[in-house]
């Protein structure tokens, strides 16, 4: 379904902090429209110069802000959508507080599609930072990452929005084919930081320093007084070892930080096992990566390296999937997670909403409803 032509954007609410918009804004063109009101949109997927607002709700998606902002789900507010009965339905509300009942908004946001179609969009929006200023901080080899992300997200009054992390081929890809200013020859961390004046900067810059001091970290970062032209240099990573390297076996999972050393140990393992390279990058602050495989998506070692890196993140108490979602590839997996019980209850809310299965059909649920029978004429 194209839904590009309903690219609206309505009129901000400043007072509100809140604006109306069509399901297929661009997430990158909305944070253009809204700059003149001297607020944004903080989800940022790596995808925003692609990606609509009705996907980026569709599966929840989240971005390099999420660290300090949150993902999508966070900043919507209300939704009209049309369900695959046909009625419309009105979820969420103008209101800040509301108490009635289990939260239909928050169900349909990253229903992937399934419960319902969008077609107008309420989101919150946040005043846009007097300074953000981006750090690409080159790490010394085998860096302890979760413990390093854990320091990080522990300093009181940092400013940090955003802290990612990229590993030496990748990093090296956009320094070479993207034109990236920053140091080769090593992994890097991204970090994003908020202030309201030059002073404030240099406090949160320093605490940050000796936080990285304090991890084994002391090389100087490449500052990036545009934030967003780092992140956008960041969501290139995907298309350039496209270039360099071809298909690969792409996944998105997530732990807590005590455990993404153990899970990153665990990925390299399984890149030895099958003989293939494995690329690394993602979310480091929330414990999401995205480790990349050079394998063909089709073939039955893609299969066999989906389930083990999902097993590995399930068995560390992760998820197998941060930001992007189930889809077809791991609705065979969802059960492993979620339980019988709580797949059984998705089930019901899925046939409440689309009795004849015609909502992006195969996706999410194993063994959902299948369109009903057509009558015979």
């Amino acid at each position: 379904m194209d839904l590009s032509a309903w690219s609206e954007v309505g009129t901000v609410d400043v007072p509100t902090r809140s604006v109306r918009v069509g399901p297929g804004v661009v997430n990158l063109s909305l944070q253009g429209a809204l700059r003149p009101s001297g607020l944004f949109y903080p989800p940022n997927p790596g995808s925003w110069a692609t990606s609509t607002i009705g996907g980026n709700v569709a599966t929840n998606a989240s971005g390099p802000r999420s660290f300090g902002y949150g993902p999508t789900r966070r900043w919507v507010r209300e939704v009209e959508a049309v369900l695959g009965t046909g009625e419309r339905v009105h979820l969420g509300s103008s209101a800040e507080k509301r108490s009635v009942g289990p939260d239909l908004l928050q169900m349909f946001i990253g229903s992937e599609g399934t419960l319902g179609i969008a077609t107008a969009l309420t989101l919150r929006l946040a005043p846009i930072p007097e300074i953000r200023r981006g750090w690409a901080v080159p790490l010394p080899a085998r860096a302890r990452l979760g413990r390093l992300a854990a320091s990080l997200a522990g300093i009181a009054g940092s400013g940090l929005s955003a802290i990612e992390y990229l590993d030496g081929p990748s990093a090296e890809g956009l320094r070479a084919d993207r034109g990236a200013s920053w140091p080769s020859g090593s992994a890097l961390l991204l970090l994003e930081m908020e202030a309201s004046g030059r002073r404030e900067v240099h406090d949160r810059s320093l605490r940050v320093r000796a936080a990285l001091n304090r991890g084994g970290v002391a090389a100087e970062p490449s500052v990036f007084e545009d934030a967003d032209r780092l992140w956008s240099l960041r969501g290139e990573a995907s298309r350039v070892l496209d270039e360099r390297y071809g298909p690969r076996v792409r996944e998105d999972i997530a732990v807590p930080l005590p455990e993404v050393d153990g899970l990153v140990r665990a990925l390299e393992r399984i890149a030895r096992k099958e003989k293939v390279r494995l690329f690394l990058f993602g979310h480091l602050g929330e414990g999401s990566l995205h480790p990349n495989y050079e394998a063909d998506p089709a073939s039955p070692a893609a299969t066999r390296i989906r389930t083990a890196v999902c097993s590995e993140a399930l068995a560390r108490g992760g998820t197998i999937s941060g930001e992007h979602g189930i889809g077809r590839l791991k609705r065979g997996l969802l059960e492993r997670e979620l339980g019988t019980p709580a797949l059984r209850l998705l089930r019901a809310v899925r046939r409440a909403c689309d009795p004849d299965g015609i909502l992006n059909p195969g996706k999410l649920y194993p063994g959902s409803v299948r369109p009903a029978p057509r009558p015979s004429r």
